[in-house]
């Protein structure tokens, strides 16, 4: 896995040098453009949470976390960054990625092959669910429509959330090369967002075809004492529809950062 990581970096750096302009849609020599940013403001980050999924709506922050005995769903303050509430997950059970699809919140979990999906007021737990496939959980976010579930691999999974059939499977590349280690997700305007493991990028995806068509150095915002941890990384996105703002963090990370995407015009 540190190996695909590596391998991301390389083709980052190859493919972001030379001028920059409007990205062709056309042939697999796409160029992604290099995304930029401004941070409107940082906020406490709960210590020890390993985060596996974030998600905003209606003026509030909702963090999935991960590791076995310490994961759990929380609501979120935004504006000091204090846990409203939260509930914990069983000790055997390691969280990943969540979503809001319909007012419930789905949470996948890393190799127990099925998820949980709550109330989204009360966080109650309404019921599980078995994973369509036996894959890994690793991110997920919705299109309001289907469900878009990520595995640690190149691939994306749409699936219905009704049913948890998969509709469609998309691989994600770069440059015409397969991107593994696909991790948290968020859909924004059309485009799927994501972490990247390992990497301190935030990769842009088209939905349709599969292509990065945008990247986002965020390495300024890692601790300097977890540059290079293997775990300690970046992991969240949440989107604000209202101000089309980004919150930001990373696993065990002691901030989040609200920031502003830039346009290149």
């Amino acid at each position: 896995m540190k190996q695909l990581g590596v391998f991301f970096t390389v083709i980052l750096i190859c493919t972001c040098s030379g001028t920059r302009g409007g990205i062709s849609m056309t042939g697999p020599d796409i160029r992604p453009e290099t995304l930029t940013y401004r941070i409107v403001r940082s906020f406490p980050h709960a210590p020890a949470s390993f985060t596996q999924g974030l998600v905003y709506k209606d003026g509030v922050l909702y963090e999935g976390t991960g590791q076995r005995g310490q994961s759990v769903l929380r609501k979120i303050d935004p504006s000091n960054g204090r846990i409203i509430e939260e509930v914990k997950l069983p000790r055997n059970i390691f969280g990943e990625g969540i979503t809001i699809h319909d007012d419930k919140i789905y949470q996948l979990t890393w190799t127990s092959l099925n998820g949980f999906i709550y109330d989204l007021t009360s966080l109650k737990l309404l019921r599980t669910f078995t994973f369509p496939l036996p894959i890994e959980g690793w991110g997920l976010t919705t299109d309001g429509k289907d469900l878009i579930w990520s595995d640690g691999s190149s691939t994306l999974y749409f699936i219905q959330p009704e049913t948890m059939k998969v509709k469609k499977r998309l691989t994600v590349t770069l440059q015409g090369r397969p991107i593994a280690s696909i991790n948290e997700l968020e859909y924004i305007d059309g485009q799927i967002f994501a972490n990247v493991w390992q990497t301190e990028s935030i990769i842009r995806i088209d939905p349709k075809s599969g292509r990065i068509n945008g990247i986002l150095d965020l390495s300024a915002l890692t601790p300097s004492v977890y540059k290079g941890h293997a775990d300690y990384v970046l992991n969240g996105i949440a989107y604000n529809p209202q101000n089309g703002h980004l919150f930001i963090t990373g696993k065990m990370w002691p901030l989040f950062h609200e920031i502003s995407l830039l346009s290149e015009k």
